[in-house]
């Protein structure tokens, strides 16, 4: 049972080739895509090495504001 103001504790959970989608947090910026390239956590947990759209590559420890679509989910 969750009391009023907490949250359910969730965890991102992801594979390569997934892709993890961080939603611009003010007017004017877009989201940010990137495909999960390697798992560094355990069990599909982050940090991720990501690659992004313009074949860039960096390591990732995604915030609240970050989605994974899974490659096997309809967009």
């Amino acid at each position: 049972m969750l009391y009023p103001g907490e949250q359910e504790d969730v965890q991102m959970r992801a594979k390569s080739g997934d892709r993890v989608v961080t939603h611009g947090r003010t007017v004017g910026r877009h989201d940010r895509t990137a495909e999960v390239v390697e798992v560094l956590g355990e069990d599909g947990a982050p940090p991720y090495r990501v690659r992004t759209e313009d074949g860039h590559e960096t390591v990732l420890s995604p915030g609240p504001d970050t989605v994974v679509e899974h490659r096997d989910e309809p967009r």
